[in-house]
C-alpha cells in the first residue's frame, strides 16, 4: 500500500506564491508519472501539471509560465511551485502518482489541499 501526504496549501493574495508538496511512502519499487490536479467547486477535476520519471513536464495552458512542477526520485516527492497566482487558481489541489509496488502497478491520489487566491 502507498500513502500520499500533501502540504503547502493556504490563502494567498492575487499575485502571490505558494509551494505544494506531496510525499509518497509505503511499498514502492518505482514511481512513474507524478502529477497535480485541481478541482474547483462545480467543475471537473483537471490536470494542472505532470512530470515523468525522466523529468519531462507537461502543463495546462492556464498555468504555463506561472507554475513549475519538480520531483525528487530519491525522496519520492513531487512539488508544485505556483507563482503569480490568480483568483481562478482557487481549487482543491490533488497529488497523483503512478506506482509500481512488488507485484502491482497502481494509481494513487492524495487527500487534497485547499488553495484560495483572494484579496
Amino acid at each position: 500500500q502507498v500513502q500520499l501526504v500533501e502540504s503547502g496549501g493556504g490563502l494567498v493574495q492575487p499575485g502571490g506564491s505558494l509551494r505544494l508538496s506531496c510525499a509518497a511512502s509505503g511499498t514502492i519499487l518505482t514511481i512513474y508519472d507524478m502529477a497535480w490536479y485541481r478541482q474547483a467547486p462545480g467543475n471537473e477535476r483537471e490536470l494542472v501539471a505532470s512530470i515523468t520519471k525522466g523529468r519531462s513536464t507537461n502543463y495546462a495552458d492556464s498555468v504555463k509560465g506561472r507554475f513549475t512542477i519538480s520531483r525528487d526520485n530519491a525522496k519520492n516527492t513531487v512539488n508544485l511551485q505556483m507563482n503569480s497566482l490568480k483568483p481562478e487558481d482557487t481549487a482543491v489541489y490533488y497529488c497523483n502518482v503512478d506506482v509500481l509496488s512488488l507485484t502491482t502497478r497502481k494509481n494513487y491520489w492524495g487527500q487534497g489541499t485547499q488553495v484560495t487566491v483572494s484579496s
